[in-house]
């Protein structure tokens, strides 16, 4: 399927690691061109290696919970490449795994909401004005199955992402001539999943239903690209039918 990407220009936050550089690499073999938005300093050998195989890719290091450097962000897609047509914002944390509610400080509290909300609100807010110049915006936000279903221990990273998810509707009510759609995977093996989970060998053996980070971004792009037109404010479910699953006893039908 052609995605309609030649020659637009994507944002993609988080884009050094994980989720964020499958959507990068993908973007690229759809004949995108990219801006990755990171913290981490590897986000330009990334761009650097994606630019020897012919793509156009550059690097912006910045702090996304800090408004100044979203706002730098911004003028840097401006200055770069006159227009920003899409956004894909997979930037995140995981915050404290396996503490209670009652033991999370409220140093870990506001640190998860500074990345997952706050810096996810930011990136739209900065972008809008020029997503609103292009002919056919979109935006797309990295939520998780986590936003609908509970997990023990993860309360800051599940209150996060069910944030994102509204963060989403809100702003697809505000911009009506935007697209905003937030996308829910399950398990991804990523880094910070393995070490959430206590699987840094990897998931193999682990019994669990679980997506390579190129999956997702596939699923990713496809939102933000103009073949997705229709689809607005709402949230893609990639979990396996987890979340469709009751947690009450069987009563026997089948």
């Amino acid at each position: 399927m052609d995605m309609q990407l030649r020659d637009r220009v994507v944002l993609v936050t988080g884009g050094a690691s994980g989720i964020g550089r499958a959507c990068t690499e993908v973007l690229a073999e759809e004949s995108a061109t990219v801006l990755i938005v990171d913290r981490n300093p590897e986000g330009s050998t990334v761009a650097s290696q994606l630019r020897k195989a012919g793509h156009w890719v550059e690097f912006v290091q910045a702090d996304l919970t800090d408004e100044s450097d979203v706002r730098m962000v911004a003028h840097t897609a401006r200055d770069l490449f006159g227009r920003l047509d899409s956004v894909i914002a997979c930037a995140g944390i995981s915050g404290p795994v396996g503490q209670p509610a009652a033991e999370v400080s409220v140093e870990d509290w506001d640190r998860v909401m500074a990345v997952n909300v706050r810096g996810n609100f930011l990136v739209a807010k900065h972008s809008i004005p020029l997503l609103s110049r292009s002919e056919a915006p979109s935006v797309v936000f990295l939520g998780s199955d986590s936003a609908l279903v509970g997990f023990e221990g993860m309360t800051p990273y599940c209150t996060s992402k069910g944030a994102v998810l509204m963060l989403t509707k809100s702003l697809t009510v505000d911009y009506p001539q935007i697209r905003f759609n937030c996308l829910c995977p399950g398990i991804v093996d990523t880094p910070m999943s393995r070490a959430d989970l206590g699987q840094d060998e990897g998931f193999a053996g682990a019994g669990l239903p679980v997506m390579q980070p190129g999956q997702v971004a596939r699923h990713a792009v496809f939102l933000a690209s103009p073949v997705s037109a229709p689809i607005n404010g709402t949230t893609l479910v990639a979990d396996f039918g987890y979340t469709a699953r009751s947690a009450l006893p069987t009563l026997g039908f089948s």
